[in-house]
């Protein structure tokens, strides 16, 4: 009746296993290190540039305690911070010895201790929160009004081509700050640009007055549209700060949105404050040039002879010289969209370019009257350029054209998001900034992990005392439900916060409730006179429908919490969710694992350890009186 079949004993040994191995990695503590990472979007971090890190770090007499390689940086673990400077010094020497032109970030981090065997299996500790590690805090200042006023110029380009188009003459478009200003001559051609603007700008409204002998329209952004633009610009270089602070290796930042137009960034972790603001700050251009393809530009390409006038020199990513024309023929704020595909003809990778009207008529005239020339594509960043590709132009171009050649998949997906998210939408400011120290991090994990060991043991000693050896297999069952909880958290690479240990210590006070209804049912069956053996399996069976519900209950509002939560409550509800799921397993099924070890052996079972058992007192006699 109360045995458990081997497979079962087999699922719980292994969740203990797996449990243990993917908690175990929280324990090791993190140890200071120096993280290489690009400090281009040209640049990649390999193989090659682990092979030079150790090579500086052995010509430097440095023994660092291991280097390692991950998707996006190199990283060196040392003993201590004085070490930790003097790599850094050392890496930065060796790789970027040109601050102003650095082709690699060298910052200070933190990564875990963890032996390689556990590294191996994928057994990595949860991220901390910057309440939990320390960090620096920043809320950022976006200039919409810039942003509008970039929509408005972008929109008088394209009006200016529609006009052009729908054979519309006017005597001249100007943009009056993010209002966009037609001048026309007769009330006819104002009737005329007035269903051009209806037809083909839904997103403007105008309005017309006369201006002596001729009219003026002014079209403005509908208050919809602006707010859709301020929307869409504040996505954008949220976007574009994720990108760029993956190369300060920062695992788990908080990038999100406060209010209308201010975003606010968490770097846990990170301790050098001004790298991250350097990064954050950065900015990130695009220009499209013709390859200068006469003799003396070919004579500079190969070092035999002067750069040409009117002409510059940059470098491709293998390092080779090109000689582009000073003329910017187009730049990125026409760039609309970057998405990589496949040629269909050859099914060689490519990447598809979109620009707007004013781009696209400009790239049409520049095509036609330079087939078979090669036309460059330059990324400066803190005013240093380099040539992403140099295609050669086939045929006439417009608003949507390709670039394809020698290139990978992984080539043409890197250059599609270079080109679709180099630059922010909108200028920003540091408005706030704030430095959380280890220390005061430290703190906060001492008192957090006294809280939930205090609750812990208080609730074992309570449930000993009161249901004695049940109450022991509801302790235990109390142990493996933290242990997984952390395994699973440990496993999703969640970040753990002051309120997710607070809802850590919740957790463990709603898991024994599912202990307590058990219990006590049997007790209640004990009570009834139900031999002992099928008091144990009604009290776990009757109990289940009771647990069940009352979980789910208490889910449905951690999940409402995880849905229009954000920050803290968030974290909140991650733990909370898991922590219910947890409980379930180690509460009913585990337990009685537990106990069906202990009792279900025992054929001619007498008694049970579950506490004092209150038998209800005999009815009393009754008499009738007559």
């Amino acid at each position: 009746m109360n045995r458990y079949p081997v497979w079962k004993y087999a699922i719980l040994v292994v969740a203990l296993v797996v449990g243990v191995l993917y908690t175990l990695p929280n324990f090791f503590g993190e140890a200071p290190a120096v993280q290489v990472s690009a400090g281009k979007a040209t640049v990649k971090v390999d193989a090659t540039t682990q092979a030079r890190v150790e090579q500086a770090l052995s010509a430097a007499g440095v023994q660092p305690q291991a280097i390692t390689l991950d998707a996006t940086s190199v990283k060196v673990r040392v003993e201590n911070t004085d070490a930790q400077l003097r790599v850094r010094d050392v890496l930065q020497k060796a790789l970027s010895p040109d601050p102003n032109d650095a082709p690699y970030v060298v910052a200070l981090n933190l990564i875990s201790r963890s032996p390689a065997w556990l590294t191996a299996i994928r057994a990595v500790p949860m991220y901390l929160g910057l309440d939990l590690r320390g960090g620096v805090h920043f809320m950022l200042q976006v200039d919409m009004q810039a942003a509008l006023t970039k929509r408005a110029e972008s929109l008088a380009g394209d009006l200016r081509s529609q006009l052009r188009e729908a054979n519309v003459r006017h005597s001249g478009i100007g943009r009056n700050g993010q209002a966009v200003e037609i001048r026309l001559r007769d009330a006819q051609t104002l009737a005329a640009a007035r269903r051009v603007i209806q037809d083909q700008f839904p997103d403007l409204q105008a309005t017309d007055a006369p201006d002596g002998t001729e009219y003026r329209l002014t079209a403005t952004l509908r208050p919809e549209a602006a707010r859709r633009v301020q929307e869409q610009a504040l996505k954008q270089n949220m976007v574009t700060l994720h990108n760029r602070i993956n190369e300060l290796g920062v695992a788990e930042p908080v990038i999100q949105q406060q209010g209308l137009d201010r975003i606010v960034v968490q770097l846990p972790g990170v301790q050098d404050t001004a790298k991250a603001k350097d990064i954050l700050g950065r900015t990130a251009t695009l220009e499209m040039r013709l390859v200068d393809e006469s003799a003396e530009a070919r004579a500079a390409e190969v070092g035999s002879g002067p750069v040409p006038f009117g002409s510059e020199r940059y470098l491709e990513r293998d390092g080779r010289a090109v000689i582009v024309k000073k003329q910017v023929i187009l730049t990125g704020d026409s760039l609309t969209d970057a998405q990589p595909g496949f040629d269909q003809q050859s099914q060689q990778p490519k990447v598809d370019l979109t620009v707007d009207a004013k781009g696209g008529r400009i790239m049409r005239d520049v095509s036609r009257e330079n087939l078979k020339k090669r036309m460059a594509i330059l990324l400066f960043e803190k005013g240093k350029g380099e040539v992403l590709t140099a295609p050669v132009i086939q045929g006439e171009l417009g608003n949507r054209f390709q670039i394809s050649g020698a290139m990978t998949v992984n080539e043409a997906s890197d250059l599609a998001l270079l080109l679709r998210a180099g630059s922010l939408a909108a200028p920003m400011e540091i408005i706030e900034e704030l430095t959380i120290g280890p220390t005061l991090g430290a703190e906060n994990i001492a008192k957090g992990f006294h809280s939930v060991a205090w609750g812990f043991a208080a609730i074992v000693a309570f449930m000993a005392v009161y249901y004695m050896l049940f109450g022991l297999f509801s302790g235990l069952a109390l142990a493996v439900n933290l242990l997984l909880l952390v395994a699973i958290l440990s496993m999703l690479q969640a970040t753990l916060t002051l309120p997710g240990m607070a809802a850590m210590a919740l957790a463990l006070g709603m898991a024994i409730d599912s202990n307590v209804l058990i219990n006590e049912r049997v007790r209640e069956e004990l009570r009834n006179g139900v031999s002992p053996q099928a008091a144990i399996h009604a009290g776990y069976d009757r109990a289940w429908a009771t647990i069940l519900d009352s979980n789910v209950t208490t889910l449905i509002a951690g999940v409402a919490l995880l849905a229009f939560g954000s920050g803290p409550v968030r974290g909140f509800a991650v733990v909370h969710c898991i922590g219910i799921l947890t409980s379930m397993f180690s509460a009913v099924f585990f337990s009685r694992g537990l106990v069906n070890l202990w009792y279900g052996r025992k054929k001619k079972l007498k008694s049970v350890a579950i506490g004092t058992v209150w038998r209800p007192a005999p009815d009393s006699a009754i008499t009738k009186a007559e």
